[in-house]
């Protein structure tokens, strides 16, 4: 008995927006985005596919926000567009994710810190900083992760990123605007989505409780650590 779900051409093509879309930006798109996209009247119409993909099992819809989308790992080997992919395309379908996914054999496996309590002045990967290593597979992300960071906080629940999470990052000093980093600010790592304007840099929140981070030109303290390129729940390394 095959249980692959099977996509219409609609749903497999709304499954790669949102694998671009998290690429792109580390974060999945809103259904009015969708929508705009692919041409349709109205948000209701995506949203219809978005349930059809959830109850095919392809993603996971979290309530209460509107970029509530999740690729769920099982993906990596249940659609068939997915499946067809030469082994060393990276695969997106952990980006952001609601899981991690099973080991398959012949794939790369990282080594990956994972970084706690960062102290006051020391480097992000300074040995006091690491509570442990984790073993998860490469093709897991889009862009090879240098280490995986403990997420404090609810400031981005909004795009599913949740307390507790464990966000994978790869090390950079550059940032598009749009993309969720890791930013250091004096003593304190923070993961916000990036923005740079004429006055400075804003570090925005994706919850309403929060208020943007604004960094002006030159900032002494200010460092970039690093770019969002996945999502772990934390109960599934456990």
């Amino acid at each position: 008995m095959n249980d692959k779900p099977k996509l219409t051409p609609r749903q497999q093509q709304i499954f790669e927006l949102i694998q671009r879309a998290i690429a792109r930006t580390g974060a999945p798109p809103t259904r009015a985005e969708i929508a705009a996209e692919l041409g349709f009247r109205s948000a209701n119409a995506a949203e219809e596919h978005l349930q059809a993909l959830a109850r095919k099992g392809v993603i996971e819809l979290v309530g209460g926000t509107s970029r509530g989308i999740r690729l769920k790992a099982g993906t990596l080997r249940t659609v068939n567009e997915v499946r067809k992919r030469s082994a060393d395309e990276p695969s997106l379908v952990s980006q952001m994710l609601g899981g991690l996914s099973l080991p398959l054999p012949g794939l790369e496996q990282l080594a990956l810190p994972l970084v706690g309590r960062v102290a006051a002045g020391s480097p992000i990967l300074a040995q006091e900083s690491i509570e442990r290593t984790y073993n998860v597979e490469a093709s897991m992300f889009a862009k090879r992760p240098d280490y995986l960071l403990r997420v404090k906080g609810m400031s981005m629940k909004d795009i599913g990123i949740l307390d507790g999470d464990l966000l994978a990052v790869a090390r950079t000093r550059e940032a598009r605007n749009g993309q969720i980093v890791v930013a250091r600010l004096g003593d304190e790592v923070t993961v916000k989505r990036f923005q740079r304007t004429p006055k400075g840099i804003s570090l925005l929140p994706e919850n309403p409780d929060f208020e943007p981070i604004i960094v002006p030109p030159d900032h002494p303290e200010f460092e970039l650590e690093g770019l969002a390129v996945g999502l772990i729940r934390n109960h599934m390394l456990l």
